[in-house]
């Protein structure tokens, strides 16, 4: 199993930046998927999630609203979509592959893989 992230980088308060997810080595499209960040002295953070097939996403309170997730299954590639971004949104991005097809309520230890992460950091 492999996940790479790219599309990370800097942007100012308020923009907007998509990271992708490339998956190999695995059914892309039977498994439910997952973005976490972590932030600089913090703990990682769950942030949004989509389940198998078509995907029903959801999402954490803090970026609902503002980030949209999805998946190109064809393209064995799951998307992050992040809007109007904030200082708090400054973290390091992984894609994590969930064990199963359903992704809701799923603890971080749970994943069973894990990308290398791709960094994004929004400025004043």
């Amino acid at each position: 199993v492999r996940l790479v992230e790219s599309g990370g980088g800097s942007v100012q308060l308020g923009g907007s930046l998509r990271l992708s997810c490339v998956a190999s080595g695995f059914r892309f499209g039977e498994y439910a998927m997952a973005w976490v960040r972590q932030s600089p002295g913090k703990g990682p953070e769950w942030v949004a999630a989509i389940n198998s097939g078509p995907g029903w996403p959801t999402y954490a309170d803090a970026v609902d609203g503002r980030f949209t997730i999805s998946r190109d299954n064809a393209k064995n590639t799951l998307y992050l979509q992040m809007n109007n971004l904030k200082s708090e949104d400054t973290a390091v991005y992984y894609c994590a592959k969930d064990p199963g097809r359903v992704g809701v309520g799923r603890r971080l230890h749970e994943y069973d893989a894990w990308g290398q992460g791709t960094q994004v950091t929004v400025s004043s």
